[in-house]
């Protein structure tokens, strides 16, 4: 039997797990996902961030976060950030367990995600920019009909190291064309 899987919005208790995924994961997976260590929160500042993000109204949030859950558990989440209600924001992906990775089901969360994402703040277009070393993100979003627009070096987020990215776009019409407005 094919499991269950499910999008939700943040909640308090998710927090402590948010926070778990970044301080215990391997520095090799973190640096293999564009993660500079040095700027990674403590405990508390990923509590306070977190907790900060769930209190503020949709509106006004900085970033934006979904869990994803498999047969009732969390298993991870995606978020946007560099929110401009009405036009576009950016996605991050996280699987929080090497066991629910190269599954595909990050794949099929970021699908039950999106449409969440568009229609929370009326977006036009989604960017996702992950390393360009990663290779699994970059698949996935390949083969869910994001559009390829280029690769560049930036420093992607406020976590991240300065480092080759690829820029990967969907528009809102895409949506209805893969199946999920």
């Amino acid at each position: 039997m094919p499991p269950t899987l499910a999008v939700r919005e943040l909640r308090a208790d998710d927090i402590p797990r948010i926070a778990d995924y970044w301080l215990g994961s391997a520095p090799a997976h973190l640096t293999g996902m564009g993660v500079d260590l040095a700027k990674v929160p403590d405990r508390a500042g990923w509590t306070a961030m977190l907790t900060q993000q769930l209190n503020t109204p949709l509106p006004e949030k900085q970033s934006y976060c979904l869990i994803w859950e498999v047969d009732g558990r969390a298993v991870g989440h995606c978020n946007i950030n560099q929110i401009r209600p009405g036009e576009q924001a950016y996605m991050h992906l996280h699987l929080w367990n090497a066991p629910g990775r190269r599954q595909g089901l990050g794949r099929q969360l970021v699908r039950l995600a999106l449409p969440r994402f568009f229609a929370a703040y009326a977006l036009q277009r989604l960017y996702c920019e992950p390393y360009a070393l990663n290779p699994a993100p970059n698949h996935a979003l390949a083969q869910l009909g994001f559009r390829f627009v280029r690769e560049h070096v930036c420093t992607p987020g406020s976590l991240n190291f300065e480092q080759p990215v690829k820029l990967w776009e969907l528009r809102r019409e895409d949506l209805e064309r893969l199946g999920l407005a």
